[in-house]
């Protein structure tokens, strides 16, 4: 075991200086690669569920800012105070059109009822589960190996490296979609293509220029990476990380209840 550890010394020690900028300049490429990997994982990930939260709980949030002006309105026209009118004059003004309620029960019901699934769990039966707001688990092990082997920071040439960033938007899209024959298709286009160029003899300034690109690279993805992180819909993703449509069933099943306090209240000061 010593002896196996001197001799990876002898090795290390036998290095240029050159060989071991090099060496380090690999390293850090691969560490760039891995965490631009997990920071666009990341961001695809707050995009779709982003785009879900919308399209399920935008029309309850809605419909609690016109409950909000109806009461305040009521309210107003109860005691005729100044200051009653401006507050409900200021929440009308922020009011969007009525959700109808199609819009409000997105995904359970339409203009002929509710739907099977929202019929399913009114009455017990077994409820099919909403779809996936992620891509499935091939979706992402072929995402990932794309982006290893396609990256454009391997890229030794201008006109390579251009390439690369054109297949990885298409990578991306599919993968945003979730779309596994796609990514398989574009698997199969890039294992067609021509190989990668072998890096070749680098001066030491270039390696030096190459790991302060690399650094500087990292540090603007950190800020990326802070601000998904502290976003309201990334501080959402870390709160139900494994399953984040059970999130959106508790959002709505709270906001549900405050529509009804809501349309109590409402029906209070109207009576």
């Amino acid at each position: 075991m010593a002896q196996g550890s001197r001799a990876a010394q002898d090795s290390a020690g036998s290095e240029s200086p050159e060989e071991r900028l090099d060496r380090a300049v690999r390293a850090a490429e691969q560490a760039l690669i891995e965490f631009e990997i997990a920071v666009e994982t990341f961001r695809i990930e707050v995009e779709n569920f982003s785009r879900l939260h919308h399209q399920r709980l935008g029309p309850m949030y809605a419909r609690l800012e016109e409950l909000d002006a109806l009461i305040a309105e009521a309210r107003a026209a109860r005691t005729q105070d100044p200051e009653d009118v401006r507050v409900a004059q200021e929440l009308r003004a922020r009011v969007l059109p009525m959700p109808s309620v199609e819009e409000l029960f997105h995904g359970w019901m339409d203009g002929d009822g509710l739907f099977p699934e929202a019929t399913a769990m009114l009455t017990g039966q077994a409820v099919q589960p909403p779809a996936r707001v992620r891509p499935s688990e091939e979706a992402r092990k072929l995402y990932r190996e794309l982006a290893r082997k396609a990256h454009p920071d391997l890229a030794q040439e201008e006109g390579e490296r251009k390439r690369r960033e054109e297949f990885l938007i298409r990578v991306n899209t599919a993968y945003a979609r979730g779309d596994v024959a796609q990514l398989r298709e574009l698997a199969e286009e890039w294992a067609k293509g021509p190989a990668p160029a072998d890096r070749g003899p680098t001066r030491s300034e270039e390696l030096y220029a190459r790991l302060d690109w690399l650094a500087r690279r990292k540090e603007m993805l950190s800020v990326i990476a802070k601000e998904l992180e502290e976003g309201a819909i990334g501080a959402m993703l870390r709160l139900a990380p494994d399953d984040p449509d059970r999130l959106l069933d508790e959002i709505a099943e709270q906001l549900l209840t405050e529509v009804a306090k809501r349309e109590s209240e409402l029906a209070g000061l109207q009576g």
